[in-house]
């Protein structure tokens, strides 16, 4: 997948092409949909399935106080278009004079003229253009005259809940990060460094991996089944079945700083990862004080057999017989 991130990296033949255009915040399942319908018109008609997308976030740029916080990096959101066959995308800076373009503008000299769309494809609610006055309709109308056609894609549902990225915020927030895997058909992670802790859980509970994590959007406090993943480069990833709590560690009286501990439910062979994903799979508890380390370290190893349940059920249905008829 190439990778443009200004205008003036753009080669001359990204056109023709089959483009969507939009912020595509942690991927949700509608915006695969788009990107779906996008490869599947590009390859039918011999065009490039193309990405417009921008950094920073627009609402950081027009108005800061009602930014949201993101749900993916770009080098994630990157990761994850390119799981759809998308062939090219351009990360256009987000800037005030680019939002003093007209929608006719936008569309005539950067969408059509610049990038070569033959087939627009958006959602519904596509809005663009200065003060966000272009919506499916005025591009439509811009169709026949520039030569392209407009495809809009219908919102997607689940279990009666519109998906989105503000609805997959809410859920993480609360710590319902099972309903978010389900809106955006993966378990939300979050990557980062491993760095040392304070030493006192390898001591007198268990011993973790700690993350530091650059992400702005951190499930609420409590303890959840994980998945962890290496990120170390050059080296074939690792990855293990865990727990992780998220909290201020309240029974050791350390409430200034927020902690991500990892417990590995199988046995580390090998160096420490220095990098690492974490998977949120489902909630178990909520953080709570104990009276004591011990108190805590009978806790988590509850925690444990939980944990053990929970990945034998899962291991065993993934391993069940197919009938056909």
């Amino acid at each position: 997948m190439n990778v443009y991130r200004n205008l003036a990296e753009v080669p001359a033949d990204f056109g023709p092409c089959a483009l969507t255009i939009g912020n595509f915040d942690g991927l949700h399942f509608g915006h695969r949909q788009i990107l779906r319908r996008v490869v599947a018109v590009a390859r039918e008609r011999g065009w490039k399935p193309s990405i417009l997308t921008f950094h920073p976030h627009p609402a950081r740029v027009l108005a800061p106080e009602r930014a949201p916080r993101l749900l993916t990096s770009p080098e994630r959101r990157l990761e994850l278009i390119q799981e759809e066959g998308i062939d090219q995308v351009l990360i256009l800076p987000f800037t005030p004079e680019l939002a003093k373009l007209t929608p006719e503008q936008f569309v005539r000299e950067l969408v059509v003229a610049r990038l070569g769309a033959r087939a627009i494809l958006v959602g519904q609610n596509f809005r663009f253009g200065n003060k966000q006055r272009g919506d499916v309709a005025v591009l439509a109308e811009f169709g026949p005259d520039l030569g392209f056609e407009v495809d809009a894609i219908a919102p997607v549902s689940c279990r009666g809940q519109l998906v989105s990225s503000s609805a997959v915020r809410e859920s993480i927030l609360a710590g319902r990060v099972a309903w978010a895997a389900r809106l955006l058909q993966r378990p939300y992670d979050l990557d980062g460094d491993v760095v040392k802790g304070h030493g006192v859980g390898a001591k007198q509970t268990v011993p973790t991996l700690n993350l530091d994590t650059r992400a702005e959007l951190i499930p609420a406090r409590g303890v959840y089944l994980t998945r962890t993943q290496e990120l170390d480069a050059g080296a074939p990833p690792r990855r293990w079945n865990s727990i992780t709590n998220i909290g201020y560690r309240p029974t050791f009286g350390d409430e200034q700083e927020l902690s991500i501990e990892t417990f590995l439910l199988h046995t580390l062979a090998g160096a420490t990862p220095t990098r690492i994903r974490v998977q949120f799979l489902c909630r178990v508890r909520d953080e709570r004080r104990f009276d004591s380390p011990g108190a805590l370290k009978s806790q988590i190893l509850k925690d444990v057999h939980v944990a053990q349940a929970y990945f034998r059920r899962l291991s065993a249905w993934r391993d069940r017989p197919v009938t056909r008829v």
